[in-house]
């Protein structure tokens, strides 16, 4: 997991379940804002899977709809399909193929928050660890199903399969979530 660049105190709690309904995340929290990390290994090369994540055309058919300025300063406006979230974002750190920081606002007056995925080769296998920032930590265990859906659709993009249906995976995920969170309490 990423480390802030200042330091801070930071929680995290691991999940586990069953197979179906395991948590595939951490939660935790720094400087009073919510931290949520989800890691998985997906059968694609690394290439395929920055693609994936930068490439809007890919990005329309897993994730969402993304237009604007997709480089390092650049602003964009996004409306994902899994949670229905919308609102834009700015570039802030983009290193092929391993690295991506955005920040995003889902509304002017709203905190800024970010969103690091960070990818590493492992054999003919990438490992993908996507973290958010800056939510308020009551919304650690939404967010961590939520970004686990989003991993998991990732992951299917990759393997030519289907997104999950979103509202059903959220639904299984977020009880497990939920206990991952009051345990860390």
């Amino acid at each position: 997991m990423a480390l802030p660049e200042t330091p801070t105190k930071e929680h995290y709690m691991n999940g586990s379940a069953s197979a179906g309904k395991r948590a595939m995340g951490k939660l935790g929290s720094a400087d009073g804002k919510g931290v949520v990390c989800v890691t998985d290994r997906v059968d694609a090369a690394i290439d395929d899977v920055w693609s994936a994540l930068t490439d809007p055309v890919q990005l329309a058919s897993w994730y969402g709809e993304v237009e604007g300025d997709l480089r390092v300063g650049g602003e964009y406006r996004a409306r994902l399909f899994a949670s229905g979230w919308e609102g834009t974002g700015r570039v802030a750190a983009c290193e092929p193929p391993r690295r991506l920081l955005v920040l995003t606002k889902q509304a002017p007056e709203a905190d800024e928050a970010s969103v690091e995925v960070t990818l590493t080769t492992d054999g003919s296998q990438t490992i993908v660890v996507w973290e958010e920032r800056g939510m308020p930590v009551a919304y650690n265990a939404a967010y961590g199903a939520g970004i686990q859906v989003h991993v998991e659709d990732l992951a299917a993009h990759l393997a030519g399969r289907e997104r999950c249906d979103a509202s059903v995976r959220f639904a299984e995920l977020f009880p497990v979530y939920q206990d991952l969170a009051a345990s860390a309490g």
